[in-house]
This record gives C-alpha cells, sequence and structure tokens, in this order.
C-alpha cells in the first residue's frame, strides 16, 4: 500500500507539472490544425531534392502528430506526389516532437532538452530523407481517380471537415488531441511513478553514469515499444533519476516516439525493405550522435538541474493554478477514455449539408436513402488515422460522400465506384480493408 501510494504521488507531481504546459501546447496545436492550410505541406515537397527534405522536416517537427497517426499523414503525402525522401524525412521528424511536447520537456527537463530535442529531429529527417533521395529511385504512387487534383477532387472536398473556426480549433485541442494521446500519456505517468517509487536504484546500477551501456540498454527496448512525444518524457526524466545519463534520455526521446513495431510493418509494405533500412539507420544514428554529444560536449548541469527542481516540487505543495490545470487534464482524460463521452458525442458527420446547416443530410450515417457500402478498416488508431482514411477514399472516382469512424473501424462510402480503387486507395496509406 505504501508503494502504490507512492507512485501515485509521483504522478501526481508530474501532472502538475506538465499539465499547465500540456493545455497550452494542445491549444496551439488546435491553432495549426485549423489555420494553417493543408496545401501547406503537398505543395512544397514533391520534388526529388534536398529542399523537398528540408522543407518536410520542418514541418514535421512542431506537427502533433504521435506515431500512429504520422504514418497514414505521411503515406497520404506520398500518395499525393510528395518524394520518398521527403516522405521519410516527415516520418522521422513529426513523431519525435510537436509543439505540445516541445512545451512539456521544457516543463519537465528544462530549456536545454526542450531546444536540442527539436534540433535532434530535425537534423535526423533531414539524414533519413537526403540518404533516401541518394540510395532510391523515386517512384511516384498512382492512383486511378487522384493523379490529378481536378473538379472531380474538388467536388470531394466538401464531404469532409471544414477547417478554419475558433470552435474547431478547441475541438482539435482538447477533445481529438486527449482522445489520440490520453492514454499514452498516462501510461507514461504511471511508467514513470513506477520506476520513480517502486524499482529500487540497484536495477540500474550498470548504466549509472556510463553513456554506452546506457544508450545500448535505451535503444533496445525504445525502438520496438510504442512512445508517443509527450508520454515519453516523464518517462525519460525518471530514468535520469535513476541515475541513467542525459545523451540516454535523448535516446529515448528521439526512438520511442519515432519508431516501433506497428510503423515498422507498414513502412516495410508500403515504401519497401530499403527505404525501412534507411529510416531505421537514421533514427539509431542520429540518436547515438545528439546522446554522445550531450554527456561529452555540453555542461552536465544544463541537463542535470531539472532533477534538484523536481526534489524541490515534491517538498513543496504545487500552486492553485497548477492544481486548477490538474483538474481540468483529469476531466479532458476521464473524457477520451470514456465510452459515454462526458461533454456529449460530437457530430461525426462531415457532408456538404451538414457544414451548411441542411437538415436534407444524405450522409450514410443518418439517411440511407442512398445506395452505401461499409468496409472494416483495419489498423487505424486515432483520429488522424480515421481522418486520413476519409481523405483518401474521397479522392476516389465515384464516391459521393464518406464518413469514417474511429470507434467501430467502418468507412460508410456512397457513390458509383469501383472496389478496387478504395481498396488500393486505403492500403496506399498502410491500412487493410475488407
Amino acid at each position: 500500500m505504501n508503494v502504490l501510494l507512492d507512485i501515485l504521488k509521483e504522478v501526481w507531481v508530474l501532472t502538475n507539472e506538465m499539465s499547465p504546459y500540456l493545455l497550452l501546447g494542445f491549444f496551439l496545436a488546435g491553432l495549426m490544425h485549423e489555420f494553417l492550410p493543408s496545401t501547406l505541406y503537398t505543395n512544397h515537397l514533391g520534388k526529388n531534392n534536398f529542399r523537398s527534405v528540408f522543407l518536410a522536416a520542418l514541418f514535421g517537427v512542431p506537427l502533433p502528430l504521435c506515431s500512429c497517426g504520422v504514418i497514414p499523414t505521411a503515406m497520404g503525402l506520398r500518395r499525393e506526389g510528395a518524394s520518398k525522401g521527403a516522405t521519410v524525412s516527415f516520418l522521422i521528424a513529426t513523431p519525435q516532437t510537436g509543439v505540445d511536447s516541445i512545451i512539456a520537456t521544457y516543463s519537465l527537463m528544462g530549456l536545454p532538452f526542450a531546444i536540442i530535442r527539436p534540433i535532434a529531429a530535425f537534423l535526423t529527417a533531414i539524414l533519413g530523407g537526403t540518404l533516401t533521395n541518394k540510395i532510391e529511385a523515386r517512384s511516384t504512387l498512382s492512383l486511378r481517380g487522384s493523379a490529378s487534383k481536378s473538379h472531380h477532387q474538388e467536388e470531394k472536398n466538401k464531404t469532409l471537415p471544414q477547417r478554419g473556426s475558433w470552435e474547431g480549433a478547441f475541438h482539435y485541442a482538447f477533445i481529438e488531441m486527449m482522445e489520440d494521446i490520453g492514454k499514452w500519456l498516462i501510461i507514461g505517468l504511471l511508467i514513470a511513478g513506477i520506476i520513480t517509487a517502486a524499482v529500487p536504484d540497484s536495477w540500474f546500477t550498470a548504466f549509472q553514469g556510463n553513456t554506452l551501456y546506457s544508450i545500448l540498454f535505451v535503444l533496445l527496448f525504445s525502438i520496438p515499444m510504442y512512445l508517443c512525444a509527450t508520454g515519453s518524457i516523464p518517462i525519460a526524466l525518471a530514468l535520469m533519476m535513476k541515475g541513467l545519463t542525459p545523451g540516454a534520455a535523448l535516446v529515448l526521446l528521439m526512438a520511442g516516439p519515432a519508431s516501433n513495431v506497428a510503423s515498422i510493418l507498414i513502412i516495410n509494405k508500403v515504401l519497401g525493405r530499403k527505404t525501412l533500412a534507411i529510416y531505421l539507420l537514421s533514427i539509431i544514428v542520429g540518436a547515438i550522435v545528439f546522446a554522445l554529444g550531450i554527456d561529452y560536449l555540453l555542461p552536465s548541469e544544463w541537463f542535470t538541474a531539472p532533477l534538484a527542481n523536481m526534489q524541490e516540487c515534491c517538498a513543496h505543495q504545487p500552486g492553485w493554478f497548477s492544481i486548477l490545470c490538474t483538474i481540468l487534464m483529469i476531466l479532458l482524460l476521464l473524457h477520451a477514455l470514456s465510452p459515454h463521452k462526458l461533454f456529449g458525442e460530437h457530430h461525426h458527420c462531415h457532408c456538404h449539408d451538414c457544414k451548411e446547416g441542411n437538415s436534407q443530410c444524405e450522409s450514410p450515417t443518418l439517411n440511407y436513402k442512398l445506395s452505401t457500402i461499409n468496409y472494416k478498416i483495419k489498423g487505424m488508431t486515432c483520429n488522424h488515422c480515421a481522418a486520413n482514411a476519409q481523405k483518401v477514399i474521397a479522392s476516389v472516382e465515384g464516391v459521393e460522400s464518406v464518413t469514417v469512424s474511429l470507434e467501430d473501424g467502418l468507412a460508410h462510402i456512397t457513390g458509383n465506384f469501383k472496389e478496387e480503387d478504395i481498396i488500393q486507395a486505403i492500403e496506399s496509406i498502410g491500412f487493410s480493408v475488407k
């Protein structure tokens, strides 16, 4: 019982430290999602050159996409004409950081980590994208009915969510993002609490102060394991408190979010074995180089100061503002994980009639006047996955309307289309379908 209380105490302290910064980060992420045009990415990534790789990394660093959501997004960019090097660059940079995780990194681990983390993600992404461009011959994905952005594509856009509203920004920030990473954030906090309060220091004796052992140890479990960029922060801090070097903590922050078994399988399937090898090699080399740089070239006090701050936080009561932010975070997390939403279900239909307030909605989820086929999509794990699946289905010729439900994994598609086009479109972004 005492150990359990100690774990909960550590989780409470970490949550109080992170919650104000997390809420701010989520809000900024909502603004980016709602007010930055989606064409900003696809219009600049098509050429097989360094500029496309550079821009893909630059666009990917602030985007709040986890390693499950980045796969269909990157595959969608590839399908719309992004070069293979730019796609790999985006795949490496995006899951490692985001505006929310950068702010959260600052809250727990200090300014040096918050600065180095996005720089490491950016340079590692450029490495992977450049190697891909040099080694891989560019191959263009082409799907029937989606090669050109014609009037047909413009018509399909009316089935997709309309962006550019404050309501949409708040909904994305505090509902959709919380649903996507809430579970992983809680898991990260619990693992950090267990490591700090329940795992004996003797377990980490071999790694204390030893950069090479620490790096290899962290790489061993962080490459295949799923960790989101935000959920990895408390775990990295807990490992530092047990004696692992700051460089090893950065390895976890880089390799954990950047790769996992699911992303490895999908990249191998869609982009090929050679691209997968470049992707993994870039992450591993980048993580090792930056870890060694932190431990041997930079002052250690830059990275160990937050440990002393955490010990002071444990000895003092948090301020009222932090407590209010923590309570709000808890309510949002409860909503995200509850099968019966606390704030009510939002309207999932994104057809043109619903957006315009027209009562004659022809969405297949509300009215089955039109001929509709339901497809079961396997592999969707977050709202980004569902949004990308809906977008790629809407681009298929003959599709009149489509809604994709993350909860049951079903796509309701209405129109006069060819089934092989639907299957090919969904599989092109890494999902399977029946």
